[in-house]
């Protein structure tokens, strides 16, 4: 009932929106809240929407839909491992200001037979375009290296991924794509873009938020952890101790 609510609210969006000149993009999310619980095992995320065309269907243009899911952004250490007189030690290392936690591109086709690399590069329409912000000097091999090993090692663990066919468009109007969060998610506000291109130019976009959060018990400890910082530290400290004390009393009567 919800989704045919929502189609219907499309529909209708198509008819007071079709005054305008250029396409236009209608975005909706299964979910705009996901709650984090205990035994958390990862969320199923259905992103669809809406190409109203002021032409219509006469116009018959092939609309291509990538669809983009990332966030929060970061800051983050990559270190280099080197072996050294047999010993796996830590060599080189660099910072990137705005890695995003969690980056997943979903599209119709191949996003190289959609838009060339420099578009591709524009939009972030893929793992090998996310725009990672490293800061410092930085030679331009030894940047892409530890770009290279950051998505690859995000990748490994499921938060960056692609699927080059998982937008299905219907009637050259109605879309939709389904992005995994996986149970490792990261907390915080995610945003999901949508392009709509047709001849290798991005004609329409659309932002739709997305909040991750923890809720029941994990929620409140972390909530207690941001407002009252010092005092959740000063407990951690005191509890800690007090573990400390009552083991030692435990095991010294043993």
């Amino acid at each position: 009932m919800m989704a045919a609510a929502r189609l219907a609210f499309l529909g209708l969006a198509a008819v007071f929106l079709s005054a305008q000149r250029e396409p236009i993009l209608v975005p909706e999310v299964s979910q705009s809240r996901v709650e984090v619980r205990q035994g958390f095992t990862g969320a199923d995320l259905l992103l669809y929407g809406a190409i109203v065309d002021p032409a219509g269907p006469a116009r018959g243009t092939e609309y291509d839909i990538v669809v983009v899911l990332k966030g929060p952004a970061e800051a983050i250490r990559l270190r280099e491992k080197e072996r050294i007189a047999g010993i796996w030690m830590n060599a080189e290392s660099t910072d990137f200001r705005s890695a995003p936690a969690f980056f997943a591109v979903a599209s119709s086709r191949p996003i190289p037979e959609i838009v060339d690399e420099r578009t591709a590069a524009i939009y972030e329409l893929g793992t090998s375009f996310i725009q990672l912000s490293p800061s410092g000097q930085i030679e331009p091999e030894t940047q892409t290296r530890f770009s290279d090993g950051l998505v690859d090692m995000r990748r490994r663990l499921g938060l960056y991924k692609e699927d080059m066919n998982g937008v299905s468009i219907t009637e050259k109007v109605l879309y939709q794509a389904r992005i995994n969060l996986p149970s490792n998610v990261t907390t915080g506000q995610y945003t999901a873009e949508t392009f709509a291109i047709a001849n290798g130019r991005v004609l329409a976009s659309a932002t739709a938020p997305i909040t991750v959060e923890k809720v029941g018990l994990e929620g409140r400890v972390v909530n207690a952890a941001n407002r009252w910082a010092l005092f959740y530290g000063l407990g951690a400290i005191a509890l800690s101790v007090f573990m400390g004390w009552f083991a030692g009393r435990v095991f010294a009567k043993v």
